[in-house]
């Protein structure tokens, strides 16, 4: 028992023990920590359910553990503290008697200083007015240049010298305005410098705008003087190169031994007069328009700092006038002057914006003259494409092709790439030609129309050797022919070849200076050479042949005259060849379609022959006036038939020129229209009866016209194929007047057969309208046993055709 209460006690202690370590603990941290104190006493509280009323107790041990501890340190200073007392008091009696002494010496010390402070202040006002004096000089030093540049800038506007005016602005404003910034008058003047400047750039705007409307009433002049220099520098260079070809001329003379006998003296003067003229004339774009306006004020835009608003308004004033110089008058295609001025004005558009460029620095770029040069170029070429397009006249586009070659020489000069327009010229090279074309059209219809159609008379040599001059014609048997004689050609011969070289002479005129080779040339000139024989010769060709007064007479000779024309042609080859000096053995040399051209037109006239023909035979026929119905023929042929076989006798006589072929074809176009045309008053539907007496007669006519086939009208024809014309005729009449009907309808459809070219439907018409004839004529015939019977056999051959008829179109 004694043990464990003992343990129990010793329990009990370490737990007390341990309970006062957490307090004092807790009263170490109340003691010493300066944050909240919630966590320390909440680790009391928490810790056991008596814990609050032990901690007060020992809180309160502890506090007055602490208030002995400060009674015993107060007891421990108490006499010091007294001590010091005592020390203080004394030394308050000695601070009064201090103080005492201070005042007094003071007082004697004010009374001795008042003189000596009068004349201080008397001194420290005379140094301030002294100091202001010098600061006033100073700033008055200071504020003198501002003064005087600002009336120097007054002065300098008023003598327009604007871009010194902003120098002299830009120097005062940056400079010596800084160093008196705080007096009102700089203020004054800092707020009037940027109207000063807004004023410069109004005046400076304006004198530009004066220099651009300036400008623009002058580029015309301006372009003058640029194309004149441009074209007294191409006659320049054409003399001169002209002059150097002399010169080697007379050197290939003296190296064979050749003194020549003159020197060309006018090719000299002419060379030495153009140097002149080049000389004197000489006027730049500088010497008509005085640029200094715009340099000026691009350095008075440079200076402000707006340059590029300058280089804006500048750019788009400019595109602005561009689109005014580049607009046409709407007459200017009427005259030459006014494409010259319009020209003139573009060239001088151009010359200044070259001059500006080069200039200038940035002012306007060569990217920007290039837009501006695109921009013109494609409305040059739409205008000129549009107004050449009216001109009818081809001299006034001659005169306007050597303006555009002059135009475009000019601005190439200037570096202004100029290939499209040498394009446009090939274009108005094809209108050129188009109004050649038809000013030649009017010439060729006026040669024709003053043709008499008939050869050409020559009585003596002279004469012949004007037309051999004039027109290629070589014929050894007329030669030897005596005088008076004929050529065959008419006289619109040698002139429409006369005129082939003016055409030719008038088309090379365009080709000149278009900076093309000499093959293109060639070209050019033939295949303008071919549209005049193709298009223009061709076309008053055939409405010369399609007119009705012409004759047969005159057909022929066309026929003729287009045969030697078709000849002539190889030498109008030669003759351009010499022109051109290039070879007709060239690969894609053209070649003259003479050949084709004259060959329609002679097709033509050889259609018109038969036509004429046929209308001619058409006209006779109506005369044809046969009795049907007569019993018995007349004996002797028609008298329209005779005259229209004479008619055609005396014709073909006319022939004898016609190349054979042809005289052959007319002959039998003739005969075949005849025959169809009497073979057709046969069939007539209005030919109801026919008479056996009106075959007869009919068959007089047939063989007329089959002697006249025999008689060869037309040489060439070979054995009877003229009489095979009247064929069908002569079968179909045979038929009926030997009435060999047994034999036709037997042998009917066989090669070998009498009757070949007897069609049973053209036999079986003329068979019923003999028959109704025979029932009209003999109404009491059927009393008679032969007539009977010969009705009853035509009834029963009607019946066979009617049969044939019907099987053909089943056939067929």
């Amino acid at each position: 028992m004694a043990q464990e209460s003992k343990a129990v006690a010793s329990g009990s202690g370490k737990e007390e023990n341990r309970e006062n370590q957490i307090y004092e603990n807790v009263f170490s941290e109340i003691e010493t920590l300066e944050w909240p104190l919630g966590t320390s006493l909440r680790s009391v509280y928490d810790d056991q359910p008596n814990a609050h009323k032990r901690f007060m107790e020992k809180l309160e041990a502890r506090i007055r553990n602490h208030d002995r501890e400060i009674e015993k340190m107060c007891n421990f200073h108490h006499q010091g503290f007294v001590d010091a007392i005592t020390e203080l008091l004394k030394v308050r009696s000695n601070a009064g008697k201090l103080k005492v002494q201070v005042t007094d010496t003071n007082r004697r010390l004010q009374d001795a200083g008042k003189e000596v402070i009068n004349q201080s202040e008397e001194t420290i006002r005379c140094r301030i007015q002294q100091r202001n004096i010098a600061t006033t000089v100073e700033k008055l030093q200071l504020c003198l240049p501002v003064l005087e540049m600002y009336s120097k800038v007054r002065e300098q506007m008023k003598a327009k010298r604007y871009y010194s005016a902003l120098k002299t602005m830009d120097l005062l404003e940056n400079t010596y305005l800084p160093q008196v910034h705080q007096y009102r008058f700089c203020q004054i003047m800092t707020e009037n410098i940027p109207r000063l400047r807004e004023e410069v750039k109004e005046i400076s705007m304006s004198d530009l705008k004066d220099f651009l409307e300036s400008i623009r009433k002058h580029s015309d002049k301006i372009g003058e003087m640029a194309m004149k220099q441009s074209q007294q520098q191409r006659t320049f260079n054409s003399v001169v190169k002209k002059q150097t070809n002399n010169s080697n001329e007379r050197k290939l003379y003296v190296a064979n031994g050749i003194v020549p006998g003159h020197i060309d003296i006018a090719t000299s003067e002419q060379l030495q007069d153009d140097e002149d003229e080049y000389e004197e004339e000489v006027l730049t774009a500088q010497d008509l328009v005085d640029f200094s306006p715009v340099y000026r004020c691009l350095h008075i835009y440079t200076i402000l700092g707006d340059r590029e608003t300058f280089e804006n308004y500048y750019r788009k004033q400019r595109r602005k006038q561009a689109g005014l110089v580049l607009l046409p008058q709407s007459n200017m295609h009427e005259t030459v002057e006014g494409y010259r001025k319009y020209f003139n004005q573009i060239v001088g558009f151009f010359v200044v914006e070259d001059h500006i460029l080069h200039a200038t620095q940035g002012l306007v770029t060569r990217a920007f003259t290039d837009e501006l040069w695109n921009m013109a170029l494609s409305k040059i070429i739409a205008v000129l494409r549009t107004h050449s397009s009216y001109c009818t006249d081809p001299d006034l586009v001659l005169e306007l092709k050597n303006l555009i070659v002059v135009y475009a020489d000019t601005l190439q000069s200037y570096g202004f790439p100029v290939n499209r327009l040498f394009d446009l010229l090939l274009e108005i090279r094809d209108q050129y030609n188009e109004t050649l074309l038809k000013k030649w059209a009017i010439v060729f219809r006026e040669i024709f129309e003053s043709d008499n159609c008939s050869p050409i008379p020559v009585a003596n040599e002279e004469e012949y050797r004007m037309i051999i001059s004039r027109f290629p014609f070589h014929d050894l048997e007329l030669e030897k022919q005596p005088f008076p004689k004929r050529f065959p050609v008419s006289q619109s011969v040698p002139e429409i070849y006369k005129e082939f070289k003016e055409f030719i002479y008038a088309s090379l005129k365009f080709s000149e200076s278009l900076h093309r080779s000499s093959t293109e040339i060639d070209d050019m000139l033939r295949k303008s050479t071919n549209l005049l024989l193709t298009r223009t010769l061709s076309g008053c060709l055939q409405s010369l042949i399609k007119k009705q007064h012409i004759g047969l007479t005159e057909l022929v000779q066309i026929i003729i005259n287009t045969t030697h024309l078709e000849q002539a042609c190889k030498y109008l080859e030669d003759f351009i060849t010499n022109i051109t000096n290039v070879s007709p053995e060239t690969v894609h040399t053209t070649r003259l379609y003479g050949l084709s051209t004259f060959k329609d037109a002679r097709h033509a006239a050889e259609g018109e022959i038969y036509t004429k023909l046929n209308h001619k035979i058409d006209e006779f026929i109506q005369l044809a006036d046969y009795e049907w119905t007569m019993t018995e023929p007349n004996g002797r042929a028609s008298g329209y038939l005779m005259d229209l076989i004479n008619f055609l006798r005396s014709t073909f006589q006319v022939f004898t020129h016609l190349p054979g072929k042809v005289a052959q074809t007319a002959c039998m176009s003739a005969c075949k229209h005849l025959s169809t045309s009497l073979m057709q008053m046969l069939l007539d539907a209005e030919v109801r009866q026919i008479s056996m007496g009106a075959i007869q007669q009919f068959n007089l006519d047939v063989i007329q016209c089959e002697l006249f086939a025999s008689s060869e009208p037309v040489p060439g024809f070979q054995g009877d194929t003229l009489q095979l014309a009247f064929i069908d005729l002569r079968q179909l009449l045979d038929l009926f007047m030997v009435w060999d009907w047994s034999t036709y309808l037997a042998d009917y459809g066989q090669a070998t057969s009498k009757y070949l070219r007897v069609n049973p439907s053209t036999a079986l018409i003329l068979l019923e309208k003999m028959k109704d004839t025979n029932k009209k004529n003999n109404i009491f015939s059927q009393f008679r046993k032969n007539d009977r019977d010969k009705q009853k056999l035509i009834e029963t051959v009607v019946k066979q055709l009617r049969s044939l008829v019907n099987g053909m179109a089943q056939h067929t």
